[in-house]
């Protein structure tokens, strides 16, 4: 044989042997279902055998959900050769129902062929039989009907037999209403046709925003279950899938004799839980009212009606107070305001009762909410609190007060026509007031002055007076009426905040007891906890009193004329 028929023979040989390890390698894929037909809420498992690489599942997301990826690889001996084989597996879960087709997958060089599987519609099933199923969801409205911008109460429950290992609750926003979740999960055990299940409790606030109809779309669930006998036995992987019945809510336009602002609400009760009647002139009683709205939230909630007293006391409103909870499906709003009145003279204050109109969607009628009216007897003010005829106290008599004029001077008892024992009286009391004031000066001439030029330590307190320890802790955690009276125990001042403000020396420490005093009594409910921390910056050291007034010069001699 010459050469170059050897040559063509090799050749042939060479194209013969690669065609034939060519056939063995697509001999060797092949993909197959455990099943050809499930419903839409079970898994299939797709199997695919390979001497090749690992498959590319990417086709496959188009219509399936993935899950429970698997491989393994077996090597053996056969005719004196090792032969090594790779076997693939994949959880599917069906998007839709229908006739599928498992596509052609491509493993290393080659395809594999496409593969058709049936999935029939579960039309609710599972929610229609909840005693039979591993797993259902019920949507629960506190009312069909609502009306537009009603507060909507929305439950969702999801049952399940068995542990689960993970698992995805959804629940979609519909078309033309807004969608809230509040609150946490809440968990619990139910029996249900026989059935024990775990229930997981999921809580939502839906907002009708146009009126018709309102398609609520069924909650849904994936997850996977811990599994059991009979899924070890079979072959199951645990996949559970279960969806709530959609549900159509018809919505009502609001009512032309609807009062304004418009509140639908399923209640609203009112009541007083502080209602005075008794007060003094000058000095600040407190109503508080609470309301109860079943069927709203603090964002739909309007204000409540200020106290009109008109001109016989001042209103102080302090900023709300808000609780929101749920009454079984239903929102419920509890908000608590402060009033403090402040009446001007003594009298009968008559504080009329505050006022809410709603709309009741349950009987679709027009409500008001009342209280009753107060009235409040009002005594004269305390001393310090209102003025006051005074009498004529020589022991304060001190250069530069204002002496008390007309009949409000009280003359020590001397009787009409009598001798003036009454100006006696003063004009001894005045000789042993100045002589002391010598004395006093004099002591005071003759004392060391204080060492060094730095800021003093602080001093113990005056006894009877308050500590600038009592005052930090006042500071901290009382009101304004308890650090106006300390401060004032603190600087011997009789009077209320005006008194304290005259007092005080350092203007930023005014500026804060004011700020204070603003936040609290502001209708807008200004920033208290920043006005606090402010007071609590400017009194650090302790409050700064205006100085004692200098002594005038008198042209009197001194009592004993310096010696040398």
């Amino acid at each position: 044989m010459n050469p170059a028929t050897s040559t063509r023979l090799g050749w042939r040989a060479c194209v013969w042997l690669l065609l034939c390890v060519s056939g063995v390698a697509n001999a060797q894929t092949r993909a197959w279902l455990d099943r050809d037909a499930i419903s839409d809420t079970e898994t299939v498992t797709l199997n695919i055998e390979s001497d090749g690489g690992a498959p590319d599942y990417t086709p496959l997301q188009a219509d399936f959900e993935l899950s429970g990826q698997t491989s393994s690889r077996q090597v053996q001996w056969s005719n004196g050769a090792m032969q090594s084989r790779s076997l693939y597996g994949v959880a599917l879960t069906p998007r839709r129902s229908g006739v599928l087709t498992i596509p052609s997958l491509r493993v290393g060089n080659v395809l594999t062929a496409p593969i058709p599987l049936t999935v029939s519609a579960s039309s609710g099933a599972s929610a229609a039989v909840p005693g039979n199923a591993k797993a259902f969801v019920e949507t629960e409205v506190d009312d069909a009907n609502p009306y537009v911008q009603q507060s909507v109460g929305v439950v969702v429950r999801l049952y399940y037999a068995s542990q689960l290992l993970s698992g995805e609750l959804g629940f979609d926003a519909p078309e033309g209403a807004s969608l809230q979740r509040v609150g946490e999960d809440r968990s619990l055990v139910r029996e249900v046709n026989g059935r024990r299940y775990n229930v997981v409790e999921r809580r939502y606030l839906l907002i009708p925003e146009r009126s018709g109809p309102l398609v609520l779309k069924g909650a849904r669930f994936e997850g996977r279950s811990a599994g059991g006998f009979f899924d070890d036995l079979f072959g199951g992987d645990g996949r559970l899938r279960a969806n709530a019945p959609d549900r159509t809510l018809q919505v009502r336009a609001q009512p032309d004799a609807a009062p304004q602002p418009w509140l639908p609400l399923h209640d609203l009760r009112l009541r007083y839980t502080a209602a005075p009647t008794h007060g003094r002139a000058g000095e600040a009683v407190t109503v508080v009212v609470e309301a109860v709205a079943e069927g709203a939230t603090r964002a739909q909630f309007p204000e409540l009606p200020p106290l009109d007293v008109g001109p016989a006391a001042q209103v102080f409103a302090e900023p709300p107070q808000y609780d929101e909870t749920f009454n079984g499906g239903t929102p419920r709003l509890t908000l608590t305001r402060r009033y403090s009145v402040v009446p001007r003279q003594p009298g009968t204050l008559a504080i009329p009762g505050p006022r809410m109109g709603w709309w009741d969607v349950r009987a679709g009628q027009a409500r008001t909410a009342t209280l009753p009216d107060l009235r409040v007897t009002v005594a004269e003010g305390a001393p310090g609190t209102a003025p006051a005829p005074v009498a004529l106290d020589t022991t304060s008599a001190l250069p530069g007060a204002t002496a008390p004029t007309g009949d409000s001077v009280a003359l020590g008892g001397s009787a009409p026509g009598g001798p003036p024992w009454g100006w006696i009286a003063a004009a001894v009391g005045f000789a042993a007031l100045w002589l002391l004031t010598l004395a006093w000066a004099w002591r005071r001439r003759r004392a060391p002055a204080a060492v060094g030029g730095g800021p003093l330590a602080e001093a113990a307190p005056t006894a009877g007076r308050p500590s600038r320890a009592e005052l930090r802790r006042a500071l901290d955690q009382d009101g304004l009426d308890d650090i106006v009276a300390l401060l004032a125990a603190m600087g011997g001042i009789r009077g209320g905040l005006e008194a304290v403000l005259a007092q005080l020396a350092d203007p930023a420490q005014r500026q804060a007891l004011q700020d204070l005093q603003a936040a609290r009594w502001s209708a807008d409910g200004g920033d208290a906890g920043q006005a606090r921390q402010a007071l609590r910056r400017a009194f650090h050291d302790g409050p700064h009193w205006q100085p004692a007034p200098a002594a005038s010069n008198t042209p009197l001699p001194p009592l004993y004329p310096p010696s040398g």
